[in-house]
């Protein structure tokens, strides 16, 4: 009879600590959301933003010559990371022709 209660008595702590544990992450999941950035041009991503490769400067509708040949460095830089993060609807200074 001691087996069953010692067992009950684990299986009930181990509920309590399962609730609290779902409890806790549907609590924190609004803590851990991105904040939504709202796009003044009515549009959501630029081409050039939704076709970037990670750590390559270059977007290849823009300048295809270097985009390839920055792949083939394997080098890495995050400037169009970080500017398509803060601006979603960026257009790189070498798109010449698709600037305004």
């Amino acid at each position: 009879m001691a087996v069953i209660a010692k067992f009950l008595f684990r299986m009930t702590k181990f509920r309590l600590i399962g609730a609290a544990a779902v409890l806790f992450s549907v609590l924190a999941g609004p803590a851990m959301a991105r904040h939504v950035i709202a796009s003044t041009d009515g549009y959501g991503q630029s081409i050039f933003c939704a076709t970037s490769e990670a750590g390559n400067p270059h977007s290849k509708y823009c300048d295809y010559m270097a985009w390839s040949a920055w792949r083939q460095h394997g080098a890495w830089d995050s400037t169009l990371d970080n500017a398509c993060w803060h601006n979603p609807s960026y257009v790189p200074g070498e798109c010449g022709w698709a600037h305004p």
